[in-house]
């Protein structure tokens, strides 16, 4: 993706690149436009309007897109586009905010990205917009607005449409105080068996108001005023708020909120812990942290966590017991292991032995010495 400001105009491209040269592929640069039907005619992508803040996803040989406002600024809308990564067409376009009054809401999950099952579908968390509370017959929205959302996508047929959805019951007054759910990224769980013996497929997030909530993705909950009819709330397990991505491995999620601790929610028969069952004793500066995992199987779990300080620091817990930190880059002398600036929404890659961190001006590479 890139940005392009001109004298008076905006673009917003979509590139294939070669890892190897960086050379374009399939013909791109494409620059990125849509327009979708609303109650009274329709509505254009505008690329002043819009960051591309959200990761893309790559499923099934489909590329989606979604894009986040500047700082609520409106007029804003959701979209959501699907091109071939084959060939850079635009395959599906969605908008999930057509009839808001430009007021949203919008796609931003602080870097994380949208998720896609084994069937294609594709999940996501909304930001702080309008939603309808008065229903259509199917139990939707009656004019098609997702503010403060988990959104399942169906890709058949070459449309994205809604399938299913979660939305809390007091959304109008969380969306009015600015209390995104999509600040935080989405996570889906593999599948876990519940102690009826029934094996669920479930997915979790959380935002700016402290509560994680688990949804069932074959049953999301929908929205009812009085109760959130899902498959778990874990009110006020991430006091500060959300402005990352979770991480899962061998039985436990690991979440960090704003200005505070990294902690891991242990999961049994389909469910998590009420309380954290480890939490590091670093509480980590805004944004948090957006954790990533190496092992060897389900054996040896590393946490790696990015903290957004200056010079960042890069640290590695025990998955085990968040507890016990292995290692942090400002244990060697002569400030050896330091790679710059922090900077927001950062998850280490770690690849071949090697753990990538971005930093605002490159990227950091950490790996065993010789």
């Amino acid at each position: 993706m890139s940005v392009s400001p001109g004298a008076n105009t905006y673009h917003q491209r979509l590139h294939a690149l070669d890892v190897t040269t960086g050379a374009e592929m399939l013909g791109g640069p494409i620059d990125i436009s849509a327009t979708y039907p609303t109650l009274g005619g329709s509505t254009s992508f505008d690329p002043a309007q819009y960051a591309e803040r959200a990761a893309l996803l790559l499923s099934n040989g489909t590329l989606y897109l979604s894009f986040t406002s500047h700082c609520d600024a409106p007029p804003y809308t959701g979209w959501i586009m699907a091109y071939s990564a084959s060939t850079l067409a635009r395959t599906a376009v969605l908008n999930v905010a057509p009839n808001s009054g430009g007021v949203g809401p919008a796609i931003w999950m602080s870097g994380g990205g949208p998720a896609a099952d084994a069937a294609g579908n594709v999940y996501l968390l909304t930001a702080n917009g309008v939603f309808e509370t008065t229903l259509d017959a199917n139990g939707f929205p009656n004019q098609g607005d997702y503010g403060n959302s988990f959104l399942k996508l169906s890709a058949t047929g070459g449309t994205l449409t809604v399938s299913d959805y979660f939305t809390m019951y007091n959304v109008v007054n969380e969306s009015g105080s600015d209390q995104d759910l999509g600040s935080g990224g989405i996570l889906l769980l593999p599948d876990l068996t519940d102690s009826g013996g029934t094996v669920r497929h479930l997915a979790v997030g959380a935002g700016k108001d402290g509560n994680l909530y688990v949804v069932d993705r074959d049953s999301m909950g929908r929205f009812n005023s009085s109760t959130n009819k899902i498959w778990q709330e874990l009110a006020g397990a991430l006091a500060g708020g959300i402005f990352s991505t979770p991480a899962y491995f061998n039985g436990s999620l690991y979440y960090c909120p704003s200005n505070g601790p990294l902690r891991a929610f242990t999961v049994t028969a389909a469910r998590l812990s009420a309380t954290p069952s480890s939490r590091t004793a670093l509480s980590f500066i805004p944004p948090g942290t957006s954790p990533a995992i190496s092992a060897n199987g389900t054996s040896n779990g590393i946490v790696w966590a990015h903290e957004n300080t200056n010079p960042a620091v890069l640290h590695a817990f025990d998955a085990a017991d968040l507890a016990h930190e292995l290692y942090n880059s400002t244990q060697a002398p002569n400030g050896r292991d330091q790679f710059g600036a922090g900077n927001k929404f950062i998850t280490p890659a770690i690849a071949d032995g090697k753990v990538f961190v971005g930093t605002q001006t490159g990227v950091a590479e950490f790996g065993l010495l010789n």
